[in-house]
């Protein structure tokens, strides 16, 4: 089965030539699927020989939508181009799905640890709602995981593709889990470190965004 690992970015220049090369050894394609960057992230992608594609700017989910329709592979690995994702760690992630266990994997901070997720108020609320989504998914679903939010994971094309997903935003991370196990699929996790984003500045607002992933989460436990 080939790989495809999918880079969704919005001005991230400084570290996106980082991510490519770390990815590359581990993958037969690098997609990087651009928000209309205003900074030097497709020029980035080009010179590091990532294929490039434009999203229709309406966020990161519908980023990844497209992404999934274009990218080549038998298996999707969507990794964030902040560098804060180990790329090293893609074997292991794809690995549960090559051996016939699972369809889709997630790295999980909680097992692997976070440099991200701990230090101030805004860190607090994103480890609490976090923390509180992934329990209400636990308890719909009859399973044990860790993490519903990283972005770093691997799922199976065909899976993907027949998830149905909706979210334009940042919550179609746990629309993914509650769909993949609602259609059951075989969900697995690794641990895996998140480290702090290397550039640039962060695009998930939680004061902005916590009434969508209220709303992604009781319809997803609604399925």
């Amino acid at each position: 089965m080939t790989v495809s690992a999918i880079i969704p970015t919005l001005n991230e220049e400084t570290t996106l030539a980082e991510v490519i090369a770390r990815c590359k050894p581990f993958v037969d394609e690098v997609l990087v699927i651009d928000g209309h960057s205003m900074d030097r992230t497709a020029e980035v992608a080009r010179s590091n020989g990532a294929r490039l594609e434009l999203d229709d700017q309406k966020g990161k989910g519908a980023a990844m939508r497209r992404a999934a329709t274009l990218a080549r592979g038998d298996i999707f690995v969507f990794i964030d181009a902040d560098g804060s994702h180990v790329p090293e760690d893609i074997p292991r992630l794809v690995e549960p799905i090559l051996r016939g266990e699972a369809d889709h994997v997630t790295a999980s901070r909680m097992t692997g640890g976070s440099s991200e997720l701990h230090g101030g108020f805004d860190e607090f609320l994103r480890l609490t709602g976090s923390s509180f989504i992934t329990a209400c998914i636990n308890a719909r679903y009859k399973v044990r995981l860790s993490d519903s939010q990283n972005g770093f994971r691997a799922i199976k094309k065909d899976v993907f593709l027949s998830l149905g997903l909706t979210s334009n935003s940042t919550t179609i991370e746990q629309e993914m889990i509650m769909r993949t196990i609602a259609r059951g699929y075989r969900m697995a996790e690794i641990p895996s470190h998140e480290y702090l984003r290397k550039g640039g500045v962060s695009k998930v607002h939680v004061f902005k965004l916590w009434h969508k992933y209220a709303a992604s989460l009781i319809r997803g436990l609604l399925l």
